[in-house]
Order: C-alpha cells, then structure tokens, then sequence
C-alpha cells in the first residue's frame, strides 16, 4: 500500500463576477457593462451555462482604467491605453474593496447637474472634517468626479458641471494645506510633470499630508524641469513627488535632470502614466495610500 500523499489539486484562477469587480472599484455594475459594450473591456472568462467572469488580467485592465478615468483622461483614450495594459496585480493581494457612500455620490452628483456650488462646497467641507481628506477623496470625490465622467460619455453633458466640480474640490483641498506646525524643517516637493495639467490628485495628496503636520512645495500643474531642478538644487527637499496620469506626459528626461545633493531625495513617481515608464532610483506610488507611506518614510516619520 502506498504512503505516498494523495496530490493537492492545482490552485484555480481567481474569476469574479460583474457586480464583486464593480464593488472592488466602486463604480456601478452598469459602467463596467458599458464598457464592455463600448469598448471591448468584458470579462474574459466563460464556462458552459454560466456567466462570463472577470479574470485577474481583465480586473487589471479595469484597474487601469478606472485610474485614468478618475485622474480626467477621456473614457475612449483611457479604453485604449487599458486595452494594452498587461500588468497584473499577483491573486494573493487583490485590490480592496472600497466603502463607497453611493447615496452621498448620487446627491452631490444630482447637485453638480443643477450646477449647485453651495451645496455641493457644504457637503464635501463637511465630509472632509467628519472623515478626513484621504478617505473623503477615496470614498466620495473620486467616484462623484467617475460619475460625472460618465455622464459626459453616455449623454455628452455635464462638461460645466466637471468644472465647477473640480474647482469647488481644488479650492476646499488648497485650505487643507496650511500646515501650522510642520513635522518636517524642509518641504516635500510636489508637482505636476512635462505637460500635465490636471492637479487635482496631488492637491489631494498635500492636503492629506498636511492632515500629518507635514509640509510641501506645490509646484502644481505644467511644471517644467527646471523649476524641479531649482527646487531640488536651493532646498535639498527630502521626498519629489512627481505626477503623470497619461504616459505622454511622462517625463524621464526630468529624473535624469535632478542634480545631486545631500541627503539625496527619496524619488517618488505617482500616477498611472508611470505605469510603463523606464526609470532607476525611483519608487513608484500606486495610489494615495502608499505616497503618503513613502514620503513618511522619506521624512523617517
């Protein structure tokens, strides 16, 4: 009789549903329909009598999406650079499951179409001081500026609404940023790379750090390299944070051009237009959690 262990049966790919994927990325089961339909974004996966389901590299590419989506690249441009996207998340770590306050989304995005600044400017202020910026950002800024995304695509409206929408955003998360009693002597530097014109995500950041007590350099939008260099060069800056949602907008030549000093500066690349950009010496940041990480870690916080 033999003693030999009966073999363990092979480990079976992760595969979701459409309504466990559009609860990880907080968004409807509808868009992901919709983007399935649109633009070829479905699950792949099919079984005999059974619904398709999302495999790891369809979830992704959805990822991806979704990112470049919420950073205000257009829906059709974010469709084809998800489509070519083939970096995928190990199945062991899958992205969390977001809380999404869908009912809150669903009133501040009724306001944004009756162009209601007011409401809108006292819903997201109260938000901020209940839970937090990181939180208030991740739960209901994001998906309420999604959600507007979407409207424009599916109905070709709601463009003023954007816009009033991120500059109520904008202005509430620039008060966030007065830091009285900064933890650091010597700002983290913060800024938008080559062309990149939308801020939003990094004013999120700064706001988020100076919740910490930490302070920043925001160079914000269009930053040209120079004035990266001269910031680096006169302050000696103990973490760079540089911003590209779309990968046109990356610029490497910008990490070549970072003069040396001492202490050298923890690098840090944000946004998804990093995503297939070659770079050495630099740590790159998937999303608002672990900038913060990696910038406290800078700071040795």
């Amino acid at each position: 009789m033999s003693s030999a262990s009966p073999a363990l049966p092979e480990s079976q790919p992760i595969l979701l549903t459409v309504a466990a994927v559009a609860r990880r990325l907080g968004v409807a089961p509808s868009t992901l329909r919709t983007w399935d339909r649109r633009y070829g974004l479905g699950p792949s996966e099919h079984a005999a009598g059974e619904h398709r389901k999302y495999s790891q590299a369809d979830i992704s590419r959805l990822v991806y999406m979704h990112k470049l989506v919420i950073s205000g690249v257009p829906p059709v441009d974010a469709a084809r650079m998800a489509a070519a996207h083939d970096e995928v998340a190990p199945e062991s770590t899958p992205a969390p499951i977001p809380y999404v306050d869908g009912q809150l989304v669903n009133s501040l995005l009724r306001a944004a179409h009756r162009m209601d600044r007011g409401s809108i400017e006292r819903e997201i202020r109260s938000q901020i001081n209940t839970v937090g910026v990181a939180f208030a950002w991740t739960n209901v800024l994001v998906p309420l500026l999604l959600a507007i995304g979407e409207t424009w695509e599916r109905e070709g409206t709601g463009i003023a609404s954007e816009h009033m929408v991120s500059d109520v955003i904008k202005n509430i998360l620039s008060e966030q940023t007065i830091v009285s009693n900064p933890r650091n002597q010597v700002p983290v530097l913060i800024a938008c790379v080559g062309d990149e014109s939308h801020s939003l995500a990094i004013k999120a950041l700064a706001a988020t750090l100076a919740a910490d007590n930490i302070q920043v350099q925001f160079l914000g939008a269009n930053t040209p390299i120079e004035a990266i260099v001269e910031v680096v060069t006169r302050c000696a800056p103990p973490a760079v944070f540089l911003w590209a949602q779309v990968p046109k907008h990356t610029c490497v030549e910008t990490l070549a051009a970072l003069p040396a000093v001492r202490p050298a500066p923890r690098v840090i690349l944000g946004g998804p237009g990093w995503a297939s950009a070659e770079y050495d010496g630099a740590y790159r940041a998937k999303d608002l959690e672990s900038a913060c990480r990696e910038i406290s870690q800078a700071l040795g916080l």
